[in-house]
């Protein structure tokens, strides 16, 4: 098996979760938390590993997609997850769709909804072409490419406190729960944590023989987001830290402008753009990928349905604009949607009739269980104490 599979998965992965909120959350939470928003990518990194590698490879050593082993485990579950994904992914994707529009207006100045209809085609071109799956894998690694590239460029411009950024991400002066819920369920929340396994699958990676495979993409996947991620956390760090105040219209297009002038500017249009753009795909692609095994004739029409989500998004951007409680509503959800998810497929590791004889390590179980424990707490505190000063 070539490494472009193995990569592709991983990209794919990285970046559906690099997506417009990614970019704002973590510049953000920089901006309140300082060096000390170390600490919660830290621990986000942890529990993202915990959840993607446990979900990865039952999907791979199972040969069977997350609805389908949800619906063996408890007939029916598979449903009502493949429903709470494709609702996620369709509101994440009007965020996506904007967050392209707004790249695009940011590096040649059009109107942001004529940018968003621009994007969708290119996105809907990509599911066209014959070898719609390998264009999607090269696609994601290019853009993922450019977009640590030139944040890289932002941060190295910056000249961010890396002993101080180093020293408070064991040392945290203050621990944010909120922030820690978001990130996971920005990272591996909804359809981001089966974006790969599904990819895999379908790519011809599956069965036991495969776990080494599987186990690569998986840390390739994670490694990418992360990087992306401390990128992110040390150009605002760089600029909060200098005493400069973020636009809260536009945090992460205010720190690249800080950063690095105009030229930082329209990097950032690049790195949103990019950011966007794969996010588009990849929710348009997993979102599908949850429903297509229910009927044979959605099976036979994948492409047609990927591409009919894609104009959906697009419309509702368009005529509607970004519903903000909307898309916060559904952030909170997809934190909760891990804890459904993961646990579901815990189960099904130690089930004969989904893994066979497959014996699935105890020290990923406990990991995996810890997973669900702590988000299913962090997830139900912030519906509690959050969600209802939304409305």
């Amino acid at each position: 098996m070539n490494w472009s599979v193995i990569l592709g998965a991983a990209f794919l992965m990285a970046t559906s979760a690099i997506g417009p909120g990614f970019l704002t959350q973590s510049t953000v939470f920089t901006g309140k938390l300082g060096a000390s928003f170390g600490f919660v990518i830290l621990i986000s990194i942890v529990l993202d590993v915990g959840a993607q590698l446990n979900i990865w490879r039952i999907i791979v050593v199972s040969k069977k997609r997350g609805q389908d082993i949800a619906n063996l485990v408890i007939p029916g579950l598979g449903y009502f997850v493949a429903a709470l994904v494709v609702m996620g992914g369709l509101a994440f994707n009007i965020g996506n769709i904007a967050g392209a529009g707004l790249g695009l207006n940011v590096l040649f100045n059009i109107d942001p909804k004529v940018g968003a209809v621009l994007s969708a085609v290119i996105a809907i071109t990509i599911f066209l072409i014959k070898e719609a799956g390998k264009a999607m894998d090269r696609f994601a690694q290019i853009m993922g490419f450019i977009m640590i590239l030139v944040t890289i460029y932002v941060v190295t411009t910056a000249n961010p406190p890396l002993a101080t950024a180093v020293a408070k991400t064991f040392a945290p002066d203050t621990i944010d729960m909120m922030s820690i819920v978001t990130l996971v369920g920005g990272t591996v929340g909804g359809y981001i944590t089966f974006a790969g396994g599904h990819r895999l699958l379908d790519a011809g990676v599956q069965g036991e023989e495969d776990i080494p495979k599987m186990t690569r993409s998986c840390f390739s996947g994670v490694g990418i987001a992360s990087l992306m991620r401390i990128l992110l956390f040390l150009a605002t760090l760089a600029v909060v830290s200098k005493g400069l105040k973020l636009d809260p219209a536009n945090p992460p297009a205010s720190v690249f402008k800080l950063a690095a002038g105009n030229i930082g500017y329209k990097i950032f249009g690049i790195v949103m753009w990019s950011a966007a753009i794969t996010s588009v795909i990849g929710a348009a692609y997993t979102s599908v990928s949850f429903i297509k095994t229910f009927s044979p004739s959605l099976q036979k029409n994948e492409k047609l349905l990927i591409i009919v989500f894609i104009v959906v998004s697009t419309i509702v951007f368009t005529f509607i604009g970004k519903p903000v409680k909307v898309l916060i509503l559904v952030g909170a959800l997809n934190g909760l949607i891990l804890p459904i998810t993961l646990g579901t497929m815990l189960i099904a590791a130690y089930r004969k009739n989904i893994v066979g004889n497959y014996k699935h390590p105890i020290w990923m179980t406990i990991f995996g269980v810890l997973v669900v424990v702590i988000m299913t707490y962090l997830g139900i505190d912030t519906m509690i104490n959050e969600i209802p000063k939304l409305f």
